[in-house]
């Protein structure tokens, strides 16, 4: 699949078919999201890799955006190390260019996912650190379902010509 037509077409699955993935897929996914870009090269991205399925159902029923989690074959919760960057706009950064590598990664590996937001919602990031036990320097900013899409989505062209301003506003 080429970039353009993988970036077009890929879509936020929240059904999945249960079925798991295996390993190389998965690290294929990691590896997406360790080649994100990162601001001053300092790549402060955490992975916690989540296949038991009772972490990923506590995490569903706990999360009133993340009922993803129940049919997929995995999680993935990307966290960041404040400790490595302590500005949190550029941490924040970091790990969406993460995230959003890895959901496109899925995609082209004829996978679904759908990003689950944690950060900076105080509710969100306690539950994952107290259920994941996470050192205080690591700070959860969101998480991805992955899996075998239950049904397939059509593309939707979001190009909005009225929100692009050419050399000035």
């Amino acid at each position: 699949m080429d970039i353009i037509n993988a970036i077009n077409s890929r879509r936020s699955i929240r059904q999945f078919t249960g079925e798991v993935i295996n390993d190389e897929q998965l690290q294929m996914i990691l590896r997406a999201g360790f080649q994100a870009p990162s601001a001053h090269n300092i790549h402060p991205q955490e992975f916690i890799v989540v296949k038991d399925a009772e972490k990923l159902e506590n995490v569903a029923k706990r999360h009133k955006y993340a009922k993803a989690l129940s049919s997929s074959a995995c999680g993935i919760i990307v966290c960041g190390d404040a400790e490595k960057q302590p500005r949190e706009g550029l941490l924040n950064s970091d790990c969406s260019a993460s995230i959003e590598n890895m959901l496109l990664a899925a995609h082209g590996l004829g996978l679904g996912g759908v990003w689950i937001g944690l950060y900076p919602i105080e509710s969100f990031t306690k539950l994952i650190s107290e259920i994941f036990e996470t050192p205080e320097n690591i700070i959860p900013i969101g998480m991805i379902a992955v899996g075998y899409p239950e049904n397939e989505k059509e593309f939707i062209d979001r190009y909005e010509d009225s929100k692009v301003h050419y050399d000035k506003w």
